[in-house]
């Protein structure tokens, strides 16, 4: 007999969403990109960067797919790539990996940050997360069902707040750490890293890393992937990829790396959300790896510390006095001059008036603190950065 269904009828957004999503919205990020794109203006907001990837790396992909590079992968990634990966972290990170067993390619380190706290967390698990945050981490972790305990940085230099970060870790099951960090700018030295080892080990906390923009160091700021220190090799995730590096956004291949049991936790739910990243990028990428010679990734540094402080020189010359970033291609502005309510009143107003998009402060803090600031990303071509500082400048003088 047929088991005929109770019809109900369901109006608005709310009955439609399951309880897990029912907090999200656009973030403002993807917001203020769409309203660049109707006035035509010049996007400095979201973190697309339009500079070209390397040519070895766009000539490698036809070849790939010619080859019949094109069928599905093991969940963690092909060999090629593995173990180009695992050579990579020991000459660059100091880590020993073992490329069977130990490293998952993923889609993205957002990816690679969800299956992450899909296998290890459970609902109701307290994750800690350092302000300013990455949106995508805590809606993520919102998501997965966990607890966010928000500890912010101090406001005079940025640095860790260890009473606060004590307290937030008691019965906590994870701390993420995004270092290089966005939107802080934030390059963890040593001293603070042994700190949150200690912390970690004092609370038995696992600890999650984001560390896509490790090739994006300024000022002799030099990266340390917290893995690497004894209190934390054996419960640490090490998240990256390589979208910024070499400006691939678009194609997804991230990639993670942890003790042998978390890594294939977490290649399970790979399998299960992704089955795997795509096959001829993954090849590409992995050629590209060897290839390269540590001289692209000091240029890389070298370039774009030409880029923030040609930008944050405009910042200063208008007025919005930037906050100067260690490290990634994010730089937060100070926007009280312009005597708004809010940060997304301040970045409206530098959008429609000089056509310059930028991400409203309150997108990375949960209080107040972010009403004061907007992030810039100067991870942009020459062309595209000099046609924003041009209208900025174009807009202060008018302004003065």
């Amino acid at each position: 007999m047929a088991i005929k269904a109770e019809r109900t009828d369901r109006t608005g957004l709310e009955r439609v969403r399951s309880d897990r999503v029912a907090s999200l919205v656009q973030s403002d990020i993807r917001a203020m990109t769409q309203r660049c794109l109707e006035l035509d203006g010049v996007n400095l907001g979201q973190g697309i960067c339009d500079t070209p990837p390397p040519e070895l790396l766009a000539g490698a992909v036809a070849p790939a797919i010619e080859r019949g590079d094109n069928r599905y992968t093991r969940y963690d990634g092909i060999g090629r790539l593995r173990h180009a990966l695992a050579d990579r972290l020991q000459r660059h990170n100091g880590l020993d990996v073992d490329p069977d067993g130990e490293i998952v390619v993923t889609i993205g380190s957002t990816g690679a940050f969800a299956t992450t706290v899909m296998a290890l967390c459970n609902p109701g698990d307290a994750i800690i997360l350092i302000e300013p945050y990455y949106g995508y981490h805590l809606n993520t972790a919102r998501v997965a069902g966990l607890e966010t305990r928000l500890v912010g940085l101090r406001p005079d230099d940025f640095s860790l707040d260890m009473a606060a970060l004590e307290e937030a870790a008691k019965g906590a099951r994870a701390l993420v750490l995004n270092t290089p960090g966005n939107p802080s700018g934030r390059v963890f030295n040593r001293r603070e890293l042994e700190q949150l080892g200690e912390l970690c080990q004092r609370h038995d906390l696992l600890c999650i890393t984001d560390e896509i923009y490790e090739y994006f160091l300024f000022d002799g700021h030099r990266h340390i992937s917290p893995a690497t220190l004894p209190s934390l090799r054996d419960r640490t995730v090490t998240i990256s990829g390589y979208s910024k590096t070499y400006s691939i956004t678009g194609w997804r291949i991230g990639f993670l790396t942890a003790p042998r049991d978390m890594a294939q936790a977490i290649g399970l739910v790979n399998d299960l959300f992704y089955v795997c990243a795509p096959s001829p990028l993954q090849a590409a990428v992995a050629e590209t790896i060897k290839a390269l010679g540590d001289d692209y990734y000091q240029g890389l540094a070298h370039g774009f510390q030409l880029k923030r402080d040609d930008f944050c020189g405009v910042l200063n010359d208008i007025g919005l006095t930037p906050r100067i970033p260690e490290g990634a291609y994010y730089v937060l502005a100070d926007v009280t001059p312009l005597g708004k309510s809010s940060s997304q009143a301040a970045a409206m107003e530098i959008l429609e008036q000089a056509g310059v998009a930028s991400v409203p402060g309150s997108a990375f803090f949960s209080g107040d603190e972010g009403e004061s600031v907007v992030r810039f990303c100067f991870g942009k071509s020459d062309q595209t950065l000099h046609a924003a500082q041009e209208r900025l400048l174009r807009w202060g003088r008018a302004g003065a």
